[in-house]
């Protein structure tokens, strides 16, 4: 992974003070979206590249799980983390199989364990991403090798 690499964090919450404080903590590090929820951050994923998903569970409207559900379809390669102060065994549950978490951590945060996550989550996406690159080149190189076959045999 490049040092030089921005994350970008996108962090769901319907209490503004853990946004604010969420903001303050990190954005020395990352590069910090925030919304209070699920329809503004829904309006933030399609319009920026987020690395990095964190989500509370509890808000009105849409659930965290939900989002996370709907961004595990919409993109695939960003790391889902569901940040809650709630240990519901169900929202975990639908983190884990329809949200695809790749961390559950439950508030108050520490920040350097946050920080840590973050950062190890973003070594995720960066994998799954060279990952895709890679089967992409092999695909096309496999391509490329059947088309080479064909005309050997043809002439």
């Amino acid at each position: 992974m490049k040092e030089d690499v921005v994350i970008n964090v996108l962090y769901v919450d319907d209490e503004e003070n853990n946004l604010i404080a969420f903001k303050a903590a990190f954005r020395r590090y990352f590069t910090i979206y925030t919304a209070l929820s699920a329809d503004i951050a829904q309006n933030i994923l399609s319009q920026n590249n987020i690395h990095v998903l964190i989500t509370d569970q509890r808000m009105p409207g849409t659930l965290g799980t939900e989002l996370l559900a709907q961004a595990a379809i919409d993109y695939p390669d960003q790391t889902r983390l569901l940040l809650t102060g709630y240990s519901d065994i169900e929202a975990l549950k639908d983190a884990v199989n329809r949200g695809h978490i790749f961390r559950y951590l439950q508030k108050p945060w520490n920040d350097e364990e946050l920080k840590k996550t973050i950062e190890d989550s973003f070594q995720i996406y960066f994998i799954k991403k060279e990952q895709k690159e890679q089967n992409e080149k092999l695909v096309l190189t496999n391509e490329q090798l059947e088309f080479m076959l064909r005309q050997k045999l043809i002439s």
